[in-house]
């Protein structure tokens, strides 16, 4: 661990953070006026109140005092916690790692340093002697803030970006795997471990499953369509039951550029994903990332990439069994009948939510990543009835509408073009699906649903059921007699978010939430070891205030009451909760911090953790109670 002060010494200071608040405020103003004409459904034996409750609920199953709502610089707890930055942007991850140097950034530096924007975090546990915890930590790195990564790039960064900058982006793109060990309460990195490992948007990586070698992922650097450098744009993830690190790859249209021939089979395919994107300058440098020049390398991204956590030799594989989409979240499950179960969304208004049975089953220390058991399977995408089922549409080449009449000619094309699979099958247009967490205890599934503004008044359903929904919703689907293996579920609302007091944004909540506990744009969540529902979010800001996590109870008379734990500096989103397994430890992933208004490396609007003339630097917080008590009581 390393937390101590920056010594650099920059030229430029951040703005008043006062323009910055002014401003989330009063677009919360203006969302309260546009939401005026949303329409209120949906299932749930939760009422929408509209009072200020007392938080005082003798079933709620957390004990902390909740933190207050706010706009500020830095981060918060609850009283008696402590959070330790253990990791951030430019750290050492290697004995050789160079000292970070944001005004001098290069692919060499950044391949031995912890990359930007973390989000996902897996923790593997590793034996070690009773005085200690070890464990690996994997990491995903989702994107670059570009005019907040690099100084001197003026009002167009991407026009200002070099050959060699776009090189240090594609370095911090990824993931990291850095063992961590803990010692008197404390976690800190081990550099000289053998487990640890960079993995980047030009790392080696093989391609496995129904599509490896089919003419659509066949490129002139690769004939054979089964080798492909780099993984991109990794959001939400999972840890496998044998230990692997599952990445997933999500808005990768981002880092492509130009224009594919006039005609090309791919049009429709890619318009449906925005390909190109052209958020970033690297398809000026690196060709393959111009679709005019390499058309079919965007259709070897968007996989689930699964990385040999305790081989750091291994190649890591692309498996694309699980479909191609932008994928978010790959957290996965053991069946009762040992078959592994994959719940994934794909983080996108108007998309869908799915599950991967596996075809093999798993054996502990008989099956592992060579097994390929993610090789194999039936990928299923939801339909949610509005009679409170969920039905699970399998993606089979040849079933229904997936035939050679409609451009399917094998299994690899309804993989590759899951999207239009989906959609021809009749699943659901959901309200941006992000992270999915099975409760391996009691059978069911929390899926996140961001929001989404696009939805009209024509649009909405009963799983969907506000127009204009800026605020999302968590729905709970339970899996029959605990089978995550089934076909047929049954699904309810738990909780439609923003502020309940406000009548116009049809918000349902327990009337235990207090006016700190509700949020707004759930992304992420987790469920720790005492099997209590723990929800990150991202968008938040709408409601005015700063991005956080929020404990929610999901059983007896609390079920539905949240209470505010964590609160990020301002423009951070808040990812990737990730407990130890003795539950007395939260990992917990802060990304772009000081991305709010006209942020730039020179004035951002903070320059959290460091603080002092260091640029903002995303990290990873390793958060535990004083006392040593498990996080949350």
């Amino acid at each position: 661990m390393n937390n101590q002060k920056s010594s650099l010494s920059l030229p430029f200071s951040a703005p008043p953070i006062g323009e910055v608040i002014a401003d989330r405020l009063s677009r919360r103003t203006l969302l309260k006026g546009a939401l005026a004409s949303s329409v209120l459904a949906g299932l749930s034996p939760l009422a929408a109140c509209a009072t200020r409750p007392s938080a005082n609920n003798s079933s709620f199953p957390f004990t902390f005092d909740e933190i207050a709502r706010g706009i500020d610089e830095t981060h918060h707890v609850p009283q008696g916690y402590e959070a330790d930055i253990l990791l951030r942007w430019g750290d050492a991850l290697f004995p050789d790692s160079p000292p970070f140097d944001p005004l001098a950034q290069t692919a060499a530096a950044q391949e031995r340093q912890f990359g930007y924007n973390n989000d996902f975090i897996g923790f593997i546990p590793l034996d070690a002697g009773d005085a200690e915890a070890r464990g690996i930590l994997c990491v995903n790195h989702e994107y670059t803030n570009t005019a907040l990564m690099f100084p001197g790039l003026g009002e167009s960064p991407k026009e200002a970006m070099t050959a060699a900058t776009c090189a240090a982006e594609m370095a911090a793109h990824g993931g990291t795997l850095v063992e961590i060990v803990q010692r008197d309460g404390r976690w800190t990195p081990v550099l000289d471990s053998r487990f640890n490992r960079r993995v980047t948007a030009t790392t080696p990586m093989d391609i496995h499953g129904p599509a490896a070698g089919h003419e659509r992922l066949k490129t002139e650097a690769d004939p054979s369509g089964t080798r492909v450098f780099g993984t991109l744009n990794n959001c939400a993830g999972g840890i496998s039951s044998w230990h692997s690190y599952l990445m997933s790859e999500e808005n990768y249209d981002s880092n492509f550029l130009g224009a594919l021939p006039e005609g090309h089979r791919e049009s429709d395919n890619y318009h449906r994903l925005g390909i190109p994107a052209a958020r970033y300058a690297w398809g000026k440098f690196e060709k393959r990332f111009d679709v005019g020049v390499e058309p079919n390398e965007p259709n070897r991204f968007g996989w689930v990439v699964e990385v040999d956590a305790l081989n750091p030799t291994s190649i890591p594989r692309k498996r694309t069994a699980l479909g191609r989409f932008k994928h978010e979240g790959v957290e996965n499950v053991v069946a009762r009948d040992g078959r592994i179960v994959v719940y994934m969304g794909d983080d996108e208004q108007f998309q869908h939510v799915y599950k991967f049975v596996a075809s093999g089953h798993f054996v502990p220390g008989e099956t592992g990543f060579d097994s390929n058991l993610l090789n194999d399977g039936t990928l299923y995408v939801a339909r949610f009835e509005p009679d409170g089922r969920v039905l699970w549409l399998p993606l089979i080449h040849g079933e229904g509408p997936l035939t050679q009449a409609n451009g399917f000619l094998s299994q690899a094309d309804v993989l590759i073009e899951t999207r239009r699979a989906a959609q021809l099958l009749g699943a659901t247009p959901m309200d941006r699906p992000e992270d999915i967490e099975p409760h391996p205890a009691t059978g069911r599934v929390y899926v996140m649903l961001t929001n989404n503004t696009r939805r009209e008044t024509n649009q909405i359903d009963a799983a969907n059921p506000r127009a204009e929904n800026n605020f999302g919703h968590i729905i709970e689907i339970t899996e029959p007699v605990g089978d995550f293996t089934a076909t047929e579920s049954r699904w309810e609302i738990l909780i439609r978010c923003g502020d309940p007091a406000s009548p116009d944004f049809g918000a349902m909540w327990n009337p235990a939430t207090t006016d700190n506990g509700w949020f707004g744009s759930p992304d992420n969540c987790a469920i720790d070891p005492a099997g209590r529902l723990w929800v990150a979010t991202d968008g938040n800001d709408a409601t005015g205030a700063n991005d956080g996590l929020w404990a929610v109870a999901i059983e007896g008379d609390a079920r539905g009451t949240s209470r505010a734990f964590f609160r990020a500096p301002i423009g951070a989103e808040v990812c990737g909760p990730r407990f130890a397994p003795d539950g007395r430890t939260l990992f917990l992933a802060v990304q772009h911090p000081g991305d709010a208004g006209e942020g730039t490396f020179e004035n951002p609007a903070t320059r959290w953790p460091d603080f002092g003339a260091a640029p903002p630097r995303p990290s990873v917080l390793a958060i535990r109670r004083s006392d040593g008590g498990p996080v949350g009581g």
